[in-house]
C-alpha cells in the first residue's frame, strides 16, 4: 500500500468513525482494514473488530504500513477501499457543484447533503478528487451513504437528468432566496453551485430559475459550504 495519490485504484478512511461508514455502507467495496499494533482496545475497537468478522473482511495488524500511509501521527485504523461509481437516483432532488475545487469543501457540503437527506451529488469536472482522503475525512464518512456522479459538462448533466427543477445560485440573480414562496420550490430540484473562486458562469442565468442569498454589504459572498447549506436548508424546511 502506497500513500493516495488520485492515480490509484484504491483510497482510505483515517479513524475508527469514517471506517465504521465504510463497512456498513460499502462492505463490497472494503479491501481490508489496517489496525495499528498500538491501538488501545475500548468498546469501539471491539465493536470494529466484532463488524469485519461479520462481513468477512480481512483485518490487518500492523505499524508501518499505517505510518506510511497516513499524515497524522494519532491514526490508528485505516480503511482500504477500491474506488466505485454511482449512478443518481431518477426524479430526486440533487444537488449539482460546478468545479469545485477544495477537498475541504467537498467533504463538508456532502456531510451537509446527507443531513438535509439529500442523496444525490452532481459534480461537474474539473474538480477536487471525491476519494481523497481529505475530502473523505472533512465528510466524516457521509460519502458513503450518497450517490455521486461525475460529468464532464452541466449539458451531460442535464441530458441524464432532464426533467428537474434547475436553481442556480449566483450573485447576478435578482431573485432572492428569502423571497421565494413555498409553491417557487419545485421539486424535483437541482440546486446548483460554482465554483469557490468564480462561481457560475453567466451563461446559467438562462438556465431554470437563478437565486441569489441576500446578505449584507459587509461581505462580498459567502462561502461554497456555506451557501448550500442555507439553500438546503431552505429547500427541504
Amino acid at each position: 500500500m502506497d500513500k493516495y495519490k488520485k492515480e490509484l485504484e484504491y483510497s482510505y478512511t483515517f479513524g475508527i468513525f469514517p471506517t465504521f461508514e465504510l463497512i456498513n455502507n460499502k462492505p463490497d467495496s472494503v479491501i481490508k482494514i489496517l489496525i495499528h499494533e498500538k491501538l488501545k482496545i475500548t468498546k469501539d475497537t471491539t465493536k470494529l473488530v466484532t463488524l469485519c468478522k461479520l462481513k468477512n473482511i480481512e483485518i490487518e495488524y500492523c505499524t508501518k504500513q499505517i505510518e506510511k500511509i497516513v499524515d497524522k501521527e494519532n491514526t490508528m485504523i485505516v480503511g482500504v477501499f477500491k474506488k466505485y461509481t454511482s449512478n443518481l437516483q431518477k426524479n430526486s432532488n440533487n444537488v449539482v457543484l460546478v468545479n469545485p475545487s477544495d477537498m475541504g469543501n467537498l467533504g463538508t457540503i456532502i456531510r451537509t447533503c446527507l443531513g438535509f437527506n439529500i442523496k444525490n451529488i452532481a459534480i461537474i469536472t474539473p474538480c477536487a478528487d471525491i476519494f481523497n482522503p481529505k475530502t473523505i475525512r472533512a465528510s466524516m464518512g457521509a460519502i458513503f451513504s450518497v450517490n455521486i456522479k461525475l460529468f464532464n459538462s452541466f449539458s451531460e448533466y442535464t441530458n441524464e437528468i432532464p426533467n428537474n427543477n434547475y436553481y442556480p445560485f449566483m450573485l447576478q440573480a435578482t431573485k432572492t432566496l428569502q423571497s421565494l414562496k413555498k409553491e417557487d420550490k419545485k421539486t424535483p430540484f437541482s440546486l446548483i453551485f460554482g465554483n469557490e473562486g468564480s462561481g457560475l458562469d453567466k451563461n446559467f442565468l438562462n438556465i431554470g430559475k437563478s437565486i441569489i442569498i441576500e446578505h449584507s454589504k459587509n461581505i462580498d459572498s459567502l462561502n461554497l459550504p456555506i451557501s448550500v447549506s442555507i439553500a438546503l436548508y431552505e429547500f427541504c424546511k
